[in-house]
């Protein structure tokens, strides 16, 4: 079992940035892929962007391409999201996932509780 846990959600106005990041514990985390993924309300869950254990393979959802970068620490089993130029439309909770996969949430086998981004026009 790997535990997840998201942090640096908030609130922030049109053009501004957050960082957030998601710590995990448990099970060895060692070989998972990791996403981000996120819901708006009334809104299915979409996928934002992942990243291969080792690094080498990067994904980003269309809408998020050029504004946001995701990163892994493995030394300290961390995986963190840089927003830059947020936009109103990136307002939605953000859920960290562990699995085999990129895009598919169905690849995913671990969640954490999410956190809240707001993004003020």
């Amino acid at each position: 079992q790997v535990q997840l846990v998201e942090s640096g959600g908030g609130l922030v106005q049109a053009g501004g940035s957050l960082r957030l990041s998601c710590a995990a514990s448990g099970r060895t985390f060692s070989g998972y892929a990791m996403g981000w993924f996120r819901q708006a309300p009334g809104k299915e869950r979409e996928f934002v962007a992942a990243i291969s254990w080792t690094g080498g393979r990067i994904y980003y959802a269309d809408s998020v391409k050029g504004r946001f970068t995701i990163s892994r620490d493995n030394a300290k089993n961390t995986v963190s999201l840089q927003m830059n130029s947020l936009k109103p439309e990136d307002t939605a909770v953000y859920y960290c996932a562990a699995g085999s996969g990129y895009g598919s949430s169905s690849s995913y086998d671990y969640w954490g509780q999410g956190t809240q981004v707001t993004v003020s026009s």
